[in-house]
């Protein structure tokens, strides 16, 4: 009998690790994915009995003058949401984390500890500390900018259309800039500090070591953070709902896909729930986060790997 000829053993114990793992994920998020992409094809009549209907349930979303503008309402909100996390979150990540990797800069922990801690409050108390902060009745923003000689630009920012969106986003961008904080800061620290040595033998200024050295090595990290930030921005929902309830008002000025989804999924005051449509506004969901994620990883992604090779 050759070597060849002796089998192995079938790896049971791959099956015993894994598939507890394995069927908890297929049952809480694999089942519930395709069964909402199935379940947007249908629709229901009086009675409760769902048909097939096709892709009429997203024609409607998409043109129809009952769902339409709320749709394309919700969608263009959630990307200026998205928009102002790019330009403010991130950008202000990247500065703190420079700041923290500075060597020069004493009780770097402390701060990093206190700029990381509004990540892990509740979004539904963020949400209702900062709707308390900044009312008109009660809060103390107007007192506070009066003080500092900027009163005249107070506002009732979280009830007025034109401003309510900005404000959420702000808020929002004031709680979780910890996370690309420490994700750009975790990067830099792996970048070796023989490359900052050889760019001041060379002559080279803070900025041009920045520039030529540390942020050529930290784009995969952020290009990781863009993406991370999009994903997190299409399935946001709980900060509105707690300061602005499932209306996003005022006027729908602050409706994102998670609100419209809630509102046509379960219904709410005169709106009345239909789980098939809101199904096709879940799946719609998932279509852009796919696209964006898809994008990214053919034109963005392809190009940094280029890059560092």
């Amino acid at each position: 009998m050759t070597h060849s000829d002796i089998r192995k053993p079938f790896p049971w114990h791959i099956l015993v690790f894994l598939g507890p793992g394995l069927l908890i994920y297929l049952t809480v998020s694999v089942y519930p994915l395709l069964d909402t992409l199935r379940l947007g094809f249908f629709s229901e009549d009086e009675s409760g009995a769902t048909f097939f209907v096709g892709m009429q349930n997203y024609a409607n979303l998409l043109f129809s003058e009952v769902w339409s503008e709320p749709f394309w309402n919700a969608l263009k909100n959630n990307l200026m949401f998205f928009i102002i996390h790019m330009l403010l979150q991130n950008p202000i990540g990247l500065l703190l984390a420079l700041l923290l990797s500075s060597p020069r800069l004493r009780l770097s922990g402390t701060y990093r500890t206190l700029l990381f801690m509004p990540t892990m409050l509740s979004v539904v108390i963020v949400g209702f500390v900062w709707q308390l902060l900044l009312s008109p009745l009660w809060g103390i923003s107007e007192d506070f900018m009066y003080n500092i000689g900027l009163g005249d630009y107070f506002d009732a920012w979280l009830g007025k259309e034109g401003t309510a969106l900005v404000t959420l986003s702000l808020i929002s961008v004031w709680q979780f800039v910890g996370i690309p904080m420490m994700l750009i800061y975790a990067a830099l620290l792996n970048i070796p500090e023989d490359l900052n040595d050889a760019g001041v033998v060379d002559g080279a200024n803070s900025w041009q070591i920045f520039w030529n050295i540390k942020l050529p090595l930290l784009l995969p990290t952020i290009s990781m953070v863009s993406i991370l930030t999009f994903v997190a921005n299409f399935n946001a929902f709980e900060l509105i709902y707690a300061v602005k309830g499932a209306l996003a008002g005022p006027n729908f000025s602050t409706d994102i896909m998670g609100t419209l989804f809630y509102r046509t999924f379960f219904g709410f005051q005169l709106q009345q729930g239909s789980p098939t449509m809101g199904a096709a506004v879940a799946t719609l969901m998932f279509l852009i986060i796919l696209i964006g994620v898809a994008i990214y990883l053919f034109f963005v992604q392809r190009r940094i790997q280029r890059f560092q090779l």
